[in-house]
């Protein structure tokens, strides 16, 4: 299985759909809101949430969504890199609710080689996740280091590091 890719892998207008896709329940968003000191009562308190937004029910914190996102995205896009650089953008295009199912995919937009290092390069995606029913939640565009094959080969090919068993 492949974790990951490495520059020459990538194709400018190459679309990668991350699977599988993540219920969000009211447990996940509590417990990143309160991981992350979020204590906004759209996101831990019903009653708020029922009678004082325009939504009627608790949202889940966006950036819960854009790091679900982010995460689905690893293996087709970031598990070889060398280092996230920029999220250039990060849209939250519409809210999401607890029970709802979110899938992800990235597009390839551009790819720049380094002009210091020429093991690596800069491929320019923008990610879009969406729920069960199509609906476009978040968008982000993000600029990721990732290694040539050179690089990965120095450094032990696809699983580096990895111990062998001993007998």
């Amino acid at each position: 299985m492949q974790f990951g890719r490495y520059y020459e892998e990538f194709e400018v207008g190459a679309v990668y759909k991350h699977w599988p896709g993540k219920t969000v329940t009211e447990y996940d968003d509590h417990l990143f809101c309160l991981i992350t000191m979020n204590h906004h009562p759209l996101h831990l308190d019903v009653n708020y949430a029922e009678n004082t937004t325009d939504f009627g029910k608790n949202v889940v914190v966006g950036n819960y969504i854009y790091s679900l996102l982010l995460g689905m995205s690893v293996p087709d896009v970031s598990g070889k890199a060398i280092a996230n650089l920029e999220i250039e953008s990060l849209r939250h295009v519409k809210p999401t609710f607890h029970g709802d199912t979110i899938y992800g995919e990235t597009e390839v937009l551009d790819k720049t080689p380094s002009k210091s290092k020429d093991d690596r390069g800069v491929v320019y995606v923008e990610t879009r996740g969406y729920k069960q029913d199509g609906t476009v939640v978040c968008i982000f565009r993000r600029k990721v280091m990732v290694p040539k094959q050179s690089y990965g080969d120095a450094r032990g090919g696809e699983q580096p590091g990895r111990p062998e068993p001993k007998a």
